[in-house]
């Protein structure tokens, strides 16, 4: 019945309807309609459309080997995908413009290009382009061929004929097929562009990696059945004027999710941080107050983050609260329990809290560091510098415990740390004197910080000293 009549389409979810809407009846979202053509209406039901059956397998007969993964020659990035680089997969590397994912592929490429045949394909740059970023990166690998196209028909007859074992489309907003009759960039052309690909990736056994632009709100640009076609999504992250990216897996079926990778950007192009703990530690101030260290659980890395807090009179009637990296309502919730279980008064005073390196900190573990800071903002009477705090703080003021404890310690105790305050449930676990370190429990926000005003004696030596 739509065959031959306008459609209008949600750029978010894909709903389609013959009239304009100003909200989609299905996601919610306000202005997301946009013109698009039906390729064609659908099959009748129950009918096979004249199509032959396919053959199928038992699945103790397909072959799932350990070579089925192809390693990019970057430790940091083969860890995210899970290990490498899954034949005949789609993939998705999404980020904000400049922030490096071309640089990052064409890096890849070098490394692919030495043992298989790796077909780069640019809708936005021309060939001679692409060899000049080449040039500055020292990309020159034999197996690597250059394809500057938009047009997709085009794309799949060079896939068909030169055969690649890896194919990169950036982006993916610059493809169009000419069965569909919308712009390059549009919800149509985007999802059946990636429709097409995710076939021709299944069918062949080529891994096929795509570029996605993202909107103002930092979302992937195209619909959000893109990211459901696709077999794994990540976004790079960062600041363009820090040094610093973070490569983050938002989906993986082939891996694990929530597993970061970090790379520095230098003129020879990113260079991979294999110690993102020493890298957010290597600036941290010494004796200065409002100044507490974490370790966070990215994936299955341990980290450790440098937390700030700011307390100073407000100049308003109404003081001023501002988190950058932590959760605000959580913030507020820590500031009301230090109020009421601790008796320190925050009412007229503005509050900021920071994290330093871009990290975001969402787990619980992060509470007691961030009160700490606070209180030491607020005392303006620096933590030890040798201790690091692990915890949940409940609206009780007590320390609850948290996951993986284990690896924490074990990661601070490789950093350097001398003490570690955890909730005091988790110390049994640590008693078991395998670590190097002192373990400090507290039951409650007091105790906690009645241990994080004692002085070590390396502390106390050193201050004798000065």
């Amino acid at each position: 019945m739509l065959k031959n009549r306008e459609v209008f389409v949600c750029r978010e979810c894909g709903y389609e309807t013959v009239k304009w809407l100003g909200k989609c009846p299905s996601c919610g979202q306000w202005n997301t309609f946009e013109q698009a053509v039906p390729l064609s209406a659908p099959a009748s039901r129950g009918g096979t459309g004249g199509r032959k059956p396919a053959p199928v397998s038992a699945i103790g007969d397909i072959n799932a080997s350990e070579d089925i993964r192809c390693l990019t020659g970057i430790s940091e990035l083969d860890r995210v995908l899970g290990g490498g680089l899954v034949q005949g997969s789609l993939v998705l590397l999404g980020g904000d413009p400049g922030i490096g994912k071309s640089t990052l592929l064409l890096q890849v490429c070098q490394q692919l290009a030495a043992k298989r045949k790796v077909l780069y394909v640019s809708g936005e740059e021309s060939a001679r382009q692409v060899k000049l970023r080449a040039m500055r990166l020292g990309v020159n690998a034999p197996g690597l061929f250059v394809l500057s196209n938009g047009d997709l028909d085009t794309v799949l007859a060079t896939i068909r004929e030169e055969k690649p074992g890896v194919v990169i489309i950036d982006s993916i907003q610059t493809m169009t097929l000419s069965s569909v009759q919308s712009a390059a960039g549009s919800v149509s052309q985007v999802r059946e562009c990636a429709n097409v690909l995710l076939g021709v990736a299944k069918e062949n056994d080529i891994s096929i990696i795509l570029v996605g632009h993202v909107t103002k709100e930092g979302n992937l640009a195209g619909p959000r059945v893109l990211e459901h076609i696709v077999d794994a999504v990540f976004h790079f992250e960062g600041e363009q004027n820090h040094a610093y990216r973070i490569l983050r897996a938002i989906k993986n079926r082939y891996g694990a999710t929530n597993e970061i990778a970090v790379f520095e950007m230098r003129d020879s192009g990113l260079q991979q941080v294999t110690n993102p703990s020493a890298m957010l530690l290597s600036e941290r101030p010494q004796a200065v107050s409002g100044s507490c260290v974490v370790c966070v659980l990215e994936g299955s890395r341990p980290i450790l983050a440098e937390v700030q807090a700011l307390i100073t009179k407000s100049g308003f009637p109404t003081p001023r609260r501002m988190a950058t990296g932590f959760d605000y309502n959580r913030m507020q919730m820590l500031l009301a329990v230090l109020e009421k279980r601790a008796g320190y008064f925050f009412g007229s005073l503005d509050a900021y809290i920071n994290v330093v390196g871009g990290l975001k900190l969402d787990e619980p573990a992060c509470d007691l560091p961030i009160a700490l800071a606070m209180v030491s903002g607020l005392r303006d009477r620096p933590l030890p510098a040798d201790m690091l705090a692990i915890g949940e703080i409940g609206l009780g003021g007590e320390i609850r415990s948290v996951i993986r404890i284990e690896d924490r310690v074990r990661e601070a105790q490789r950093m350097g740390f001398s003490r570690v305050l955890v909730p005091a449930s988790c110390t049994e676990a640590l008693s078991s004197g395998k670590f190097q370190i002192q373990v400090i429990g507290a039951s409650n926000i007091r105790q906690a910080l009645k241990a994080a005003s004692e002085v070590s004696p390396k502390e106390a030596v050193h201050r004798e000293e000065e």
